[in-house]
């Protein structure tokens, strides 16, 4: 029986889409017969204390000389000194949702020392698994790690039963993810709020402790704009109860600054919910052109009208659902997922 570790940072059970991903890459993995390990590397990342970091490297250190050890990348970016020790003992596979140098929110001197942090430790690694080939390119380009060393393995997508959606005189958005300045939430209301005529609600299912200024800074945005009767701060919510949300709505809308690939906006798709999105150039090559209007990024006008045209168009609305539900059709489920997982440990295991 193939075995591996497979270390995360935080609480596996974290309803995001990166620990999604992770869950169900396991989940294939064992699956398809390995014996995969879990190992938490404790909580904070990426910026934990040093305590944490030190439990993280006795963590790693106690697995079986030779093992074969995927890290998410979220803990891994800022583990070089404990890669460096543990590069001889192990073979490392690392997991990259997205670089951490690039996250929206970090000072010069944070991202500076993120960037050299995940540029030493991915040297480390034997291979680098990507969710997408956008974050495949921007891991080469940022860090020079040769293409032959990264493989992207899109996450995969539930197609739901199908059902009737229902029919509401005022038009249901939704919009999932944490609140983080890098989902854009702020682009989002400052785009709806000279939609004001218009009748809509706006749904936000997302985790709100990971950041809790960029949470109160959104009521207080909300509060300004007088929006608090017409948006809803569900916070997270059990990945079994999400598909109630995507049911319920008529139209998906995430204003991202940055996505690494944008597992809501596949699981949208599937839903057959008309999509606005944006987030540079991994969100783009997910989004189909007949099922979806693609905006940029921070380009609070395109956003405007995209949800203009969707909430005062219900023919456009149920084109868009059509051409959605096809394009879904298309996208790779998560048993073929972890077969190409599995494959890449294979062929890079010692």
């Amino acid at each position: 029986m193939p075995a591996l570790v497979f270390a995360y940072p935080g609480d596996f059970n974290t309803p995001t889409g990166g620990y999604g991903y992770d869950r169900r890459i396991v989940a294939g993995l064992r699956t398809l017969g390995w014996e995969v390990d879990l190992v938490s590397l404790g909580d904070g990342f990426p910026f934990p204390t040093e305590e944490t970091l030190r439990q993280a490297e006795a963590r790693l250190s106690s697995v079986p000389e030779g093992s074969l050890v995927v890290v998410d990348g979220l803990a891994l970016g800022v583990m070089a000194g404990a890669m460096e020790r543990l590069q001889d003992r192990i073979t490392l596979i690392a997991l990259v949702h997205h670089p951490l140098c690039v996250e929206n929110g970090l000072s010069k001197e944070q991202a500076e020392a993120l960037f050299q942090s995940e540029n030493k430790v991915l040297a480390f690694a034997r291979h680098v698994i990507v969710t997408s080939p956008a974050t495949g390119t921007q891991v080469e380009e940022l860090f020079g790690i040769s293409s032959d060393r990264i493989t992207a393995v899109l996450p995969g997508t539930e197609k739901p039963e199908p059902y009737e959606r229902p029919q509401n005189d005022v038009t249901r958005l939704l919009s999932v993810g944490t609140l983080l300045p890098r989902k854009g939430y702020d682009l989002l209301l400052t785009a709806l709020a000279s939609l004001k005529e218009l009748r809509w609600h706006l749904d936000i299912v997302g985790g709100l402790e990971a950041d809790p200024e960029c949470y109160q800074a959104l009521l207080g945005q909300a509060r300004e704009l007088e929006f608090l009767d017409r948006i809803t701060f569900h916070g997270a919510v059990p990945a079994q109860d999400l598909g109630d949300f995507y049911r319920s709505a008529e139209v998906f809308v995430l204003a991202s600054r940055y996505e690494g690939y944008g597992m809501a906006y596949t699981e949208a798709l599937a839903h057959g919910l008309p999509v606005i999105g944006s987030g540079g150039g991994a969100v783009k090559e997910t989004l189909p052109e007949k099922a979806a209007i693609y905006c940029g990024v921070e380009d609070v006008d395109a956003l405007r009208d995209a949800l203009e045209t969707l909430i005062s168009d219900r023919e456009k609305r149920a084109g868009l659902s059509t051409e959605a539900r096809k394009a879904a059709e298309l996208l790779p489920d998560w048993t073929d997922a972890a077969r190409k997982f599995a494959d890449l440990l294979q062929d890079n295991g010692r």
